[in-house]
């Protein structure tokens, strides 16, 4: 594993926004290059020496001061945009080979160079600048999609770093949060949220939207029906479920309330929804009825 390029910006107009310019635009550079732990986010000030952003709002800051993209899922999108890719074109500072970035969890330590410890931090999400710099009408769904987020990275402890420096891990957390599952939390899997809190090492931004969602995480409740019947749906506070439930068919789903029992009866079919857990309900099947099951977090 090791660096195969430092990446800095070379600020270009950026037409695709409010902001007029942007630093999206990252060139390798030959010499060594310091990385420490910028000022807040809203500053623009980012990990490396000579580089910046302009979107203060969205982007800089101690929680993205460095962005990791790996060379191997730059050689996927050249395939699929059937153009090259140079080294920091994704505006990552660091290409790297043989990282499994999508695999790196929430709070493991990398050394760079002979002092540089950064740690893995949270996943990049697509903006309007990044579509709009590639060039490609769609590229957020398209991105989002094909989950290759790369990583951001808070400097633990400063250094300089150059090209071919190894990527030595120094630390790996007791969990199993990685990259990849908090980006699907934030895009298109929400219900992974409260899973993440286990990851200490996420923005506090991040957390909380999780910690939200806990908030109202489900319990589990028992529906009895006719003979030997169950049903586990999802039904929010205060609210009933009914369904026909054939013998000893049952199903299983998440509810906001505390443990209800409600007795089901024959020939009432009653679809019953979460917002992010997915429904509960029967559907007739060939001449029979079939339990669907909740999407599940």
């Amino acid at each position: 594993m090791k660096l195969l390029s430092v990446n800095v910006a070379k600020p270009r107009p950026s037409p695709w926004g409010d902001v007029k310019l942007t630093g999206i635009d990252k060139r390798p550079v030959g010499a060594p290059v310091m990385v420490t732990a910028p000022a807040a986010k809203g500053t623009g000030t980012v990990g490396l020496a000579g580089d910046r952003v302009y979107d203060v709002r969205h982007h800089g800051g101690p929680d993205q001061a460095v962005y990791a993209y790996a060379r191997e899922d730059l050689d996927f999108w050249e395939a699929e945009l059937n153009r090259p890719l140079s080294n920091g074109v994704f505006g990552e500072n660091l290409t790297t080979a043989g990282v499994d970035l999508g695999g790196a969890l929430i709070g493991e330590r990398w050394r760079l160079g002979p002092d540089a410890i950064l740690e893995v931090c949270c996943p990049r999400i697509p903006c309007g600048t990044f579509q709009g710099w590639l060039e490609q009408a769609g590229w957020i769904k398209r991105f989002t999609q094909a989950a290759r987020s790369g990583a951001y990275l808070r400097v633990i402890q400063a250094g300089e770093i150059r090209a071919d420096d190894p990527v030595e891990i120094v630390h790996r957390p007791g969990h199993h949060v990685t990259v990849a599952v908090v980006f699907r939390a934030l895009t298109l899997e929400p219900d992974l949220l409260p899973g993440l809190l286990v990851a200490d090492a996420l923005p506090e931004e991040t957390k909380e939207l999780a910690r939200r969602r806990t908030a109202h995480l489900p319990r589990r409740i028992r529906l009895t029906g006719p003979t030997r019947n169950t049903c586990i749906a999802a039904v929010p506070t205060r609210n009933t479920c009914s369904a026909a439930v054939p013998t000893r068919n049952t199903c299983s789903a998440a509810v906001t309330s505390a443990d209800v029992s409600v007795r089901l009866q024959p020939g009432q079919v009653r679809r019953t929804a979460v917002p992010g857990l997915g429904y509960s309900s029967l559907s007739k099947v060939m001449g029979s009825e079939r339990m669907r099951r909740p999407v599940a977090w």
